[in-house]
């Protein structure tokens, strides 16, 4: 085998074959590297190595088409059939050359990244996946172009029959979707012949151990077909020639038999033994909060896809697949709208996509429609709509706790004092924990609704009346439960003395003055800007050893000790901090004669004990704490630690808001300059240089 390898290698170097195939693969790689990832900024392969697929359809039959059919044109076919070296090894020898040939281009292909990763962060996983799943489709073309090559003698037919072929692997996923939209046993047979699909998944960061094997199978299949192509010719004159054919016929359907066994097996076992995902921002695995969900199920719940099975968002199977994996509570059935037009009426009364969900139990049902499952915005300069983040997890987890709930918590958020407005994102947060939020003015109302599992009041400026104190502190004594956030205040007693009264029935109080970090490691930009250390909680659950809470302008909270009240700290700054008490008469930031020195609490938890139960109060001492402009800068670590507040305040105790993923990946800058340079490298200097390098190797040859 080794003397084949040799000489088929030796045979694409001493030609133009193999030096038109790699100056042709680099150049076009090169060319989309230099767009997208050098001039257009992405860190990710992925987009550059799925639009240079279509290149291989043409490049792999010219690399493949001499290989059998050039031995069968010029007789040279007897001399390597009747030589001690097996067929199988003669077929293994020529594939592997030719596989040389290609893992050189694709070895340059594999220097983007590192490149790439010299100018900002690259995600090296779903990079590298991506390049893996473009080898492995090289590979498996090559195979499919030896077969061919071996069934006839001429190189231009065995050159078109290979394009046809590969092509027909490439559009086979349309082709099927043409046929029917539904799917049938048919389109299903001829799925089995659609490669561009099972590269899908790998391309969008998610490592399938599936489609790996689909190709390995798909390149041992077509190499086995070629040794039975090629044995088939070797015997045909011999008196064994029926006894052949029917063994080699028999071992042919054994063969299909076991390659379509094997991966029908593998389709079978579960996503998280075979599905790993490689993207940075973890888009199709589920957090600890879904996966606990998930896992505690004690009733069934079907979820009902509009859509046929074959035409599924692949995102969003990877996402229900998870969620079946951890439960045989969770079912999914399809019901393409085309065949069943009238089914989502006994849902909605509105329109709503295809590839909508709707999640239903024995207490109640949801219905999740397809375009809040992708957050979009509008790009102004081109007037186009873009994805920007992936939201499947949070609406399906949303959903299932909202199905298989007892009842559902309301909570009330206080108007009248000039209080915050939550912003979208904190309401997109409640939403999913299904947490009704109404708002309610205390002068109108006698007391807080006993419906209330929560208030939340949201950095109000001015204060509340006495009236309302005494009926907040009402709804405390039956064991109310509240999340309040404050204004900056030079001296909150004084300017708020009626809320300091709700405060006062936990011993809790806001320390005068702005704080300032004096730990650089702690804050942002600014010393007002601070990155508090977060305490390990239930109610910094996801944020505490992970993850920066984002807390500009705050003060700090002082808490006086009181039999009946614990209190935990959630947020407090380092010792290093320190208190300006006249903010308007500050010189400086650093710290000046009269400013307070640190640490200081700036979010607790406090809880007073009751005949019956227990009153709480979670304190955030910063009015931008829960904005979208703060929680944006930590990759929703503010929004995980509002959610989590929320749901203590219900019965469930767990959040079940899980944020939006975000599909915007960081952005590689690359000066024209340099971006020029590399460009040249690959687009020009080194294809030209293979061909110049081709050219002489072929004349030298021309003129022995």
């Amino acid at each position: 085998m080794t003397a084949i390898y040799k000489r088929e290698l030796k045979a694409y170097f001493h030609s133009m074959t193999g030096w038109l195939f790699l100056a042709a693969n680099i150049f076009l790689s090169g060319l989309y590297f230099f767009a997208l990832n050098l001039r257009f900024g992405y860190s990710s392969m992925a987009n550059t190595v799925y639009n240079i697929l279509f290149l291989l359809l043409i490049t792999i039959p010219l690399l493949t088409m001499r290989m059998m059919s050039e031995e069968r044109r010029q007789k040279t076919d007897q001399l390597i059939l009747t030589s001690p070296v097996s067929v199988g090894k003669v077929v293994w020898g020529k594939y592997l050359a030719a596989a040389t040939i290609f893992t050189m281009s694709t070895l340059v292909i594999a220097v983007y990244p590192l490149i790439l990763s010299r100018f900002g962060t690259v995600s090296m996983g779903e990079s590298y996946t991506a390049v893996l799943a473009y080898y492995l489709y090289g590979l498996s073309g090559i195979a499919i172009g030896l077969f061919l090559s071996s069934v006839t003698e001429s190189q231009v037919i065995a050159a078109v029959l290979s394009f046809g072929a590969l092509f027909l692997g490439y559009m086979m996923s349309s082709i099927t979707g043409l046929i029917s939209s539904a799917g049938n046993l048919f389109t299903r047979i001829l799925s089995v012949y659609d490669m561009t699909s099972r590269l899908e998944d790998m391309m969008q960061g998610s490592f399938a151990l599936q489609s790996v094997l689909y190709f390995l199978t798909f390149i041992l299949v077509f190499l086995f077909l070629t040794v039975q192509s090629v044995q088939k010719r070797r015997y045909q004159v011999s008196v064994k020639s029926l006894q052949m054919g029917a063994y080699s016929t028999g071992m042919i359907a054994v063969v299909l038999v076991a390659a379509v066994f094997l991966n029908l097996a593998a389709g079978e076992l579960p996503s998280r033994y075979t599905t790993f995902d490689v993207t940075s921002q973890k888009l199709y695995s589920l957090t600890e909060t879904s996966e606990e969900l998930a896992r505690n199920l004690t009733e069934d719940v079907t979820i009902y896809i509009l859509q046929s099975e074959e035409s599924q968002d692949t995102t969003l199977k990877q996402t229900l697949d998870r969620y079946m994996d951890l439960s045989g509570h969770i079912h999914v059935e399809y019901k393409d709208p085309v065949v069943n037009p009238n089914f989502y009426k006994d849902y909605t009364d509105g329109n709503i996509g295809m590839n909508s969900l709707i999640v239903v139990s024995d207490k109640r049902f949801k219905v999740i429609n397809y375009n809040d499952i992708y957050e979009t915005e509008m790009d102004y300069t081109t007037y186009s709509s873009n994805v920007t983040g992936y939201d499947g997890e949070g609406q399906i987890t949303s959903a299932l706790a909202y199905v298989t709930s007892d009842d559902m918590p309301v909570l009330y958020t206080l108007e009248g004092q000039d209080e915050l407005s939550l912003s979208t994102a904190f309401q997109n947060g409640l939403a999913k924990q299904n947490a009704a939020l109404q708002s309610i003015n205390l002068l109108t109302q006698e007391s807080v609704p006993e419906d209330a599992q929560g208030m939340l009041i949201l950095a109000p400026t001015s204060d509340i009346s006495a009236d309302d104190a005494e009926k907040l502190i009402a709804y405390l004594d039956k064991g109310g439960k509240i999340l309040m956030t404050t204004s900056y205040m030079e001296d909150f007693a004084a300017d708020m003395p009626n809320l300091q009264k709700v405060l006062d029935y936990f011993g809790l109080s806001i320390e005068k003055g702005l704080v300032m970090e004096g730990d650089t490691s702690m804050y942002y930009q600014q010393p007002t800007y601070l990155l508090p250390e977060v305490a390990y909680d239930t109610l910094t659950n996801g944020v505490a050893g992970q993850k920066y809470i984002f807390m500009p302008y705050a003060q700090g909270i002082r808490a006086e000790e009181k039999e009946d009240v614990s209190v935990t700290s959630l947020l407090a700054t380092s010792a290093s901090s320190y208190a300006k008490t006249n903010m308007n008469q500050a010189q400086t930031y650093e710290k000046e004669d009269g400013d307070v020195q640190g640490p200081f609490d700036v979010g607790v938890h406090a809880e007073k004990t009751l005949e019956e139960g227990t009153a709480q109060l979670t304190l955030f001492a910063s009015e931008n704490l829960f904005t979208d402009s703060a929680n944006t800068m930590v990759a929703d670590a503010n929004l995980t630690l509002f959610t989590n507040t929320v749901a203590s305040m219900s019965d469930s105790e767990i959040s079940v808001s899980v944020p939006v993923k975000s599909y915007e990946s960081s952005i590689i800058t690359v000066n024209d300059s340099t971006a020029f340079s590399l460009g040249s490298l690959f687009m020009l200097i080194l294809p030209l240089g293979l061909l110049i390098a081709g050219i002489f190797v072929w004349m030298g040859r021309r003129k022995r």
